[in-house]
């Protein structure tokens, strides 16, 4: 074990637990904060093992996290917003199904 491993399992001890605390508890602001802010420390924890590990080709799994965690905030940013449900009452007159269609 060398100190780029040594570093990663410190960073993913000390870095993921407060993150999940507040990915689990809190206001839906709160919470996005800690998602967002456990992307970016999985991220660094992942580029440390590459580098621990000396295999260039496991620094594609932090790259690809890297790309794929904004989206996912985006999308949980839309669920906490209430845009993927419809909300009953709120189609407007004359559109929608009707009983009897």
């Amino acid at each position: 074990m060398n100190a780029w491993l040594i570093s990663a399992s410190v960073l993913l001890a000390a870095g993921m637990g407060p993150c999940l605390w507040r990915a689990c508890r809190g206001d839906p602001a709160q919470r996005l904060l800690g998602i967002t802010l456990g992307s970016a420390v999985a991220i660094a924890a992942s580029l440390l093992i590459a580098r621990g590990v000396e295999r260039t080709s496991y620094v594609d799994v932090a790259l690809v996290l890297a790309v794929l965690s904004p989206a996912g905030t985006l999308v949980f940013c839309r669920c906490l917003a209430g845009a993927g449900r419809p909300r009953a009452g709120n189609a407007p007159a004359g559109r929608g199904r009707t009983e009897g269609s």
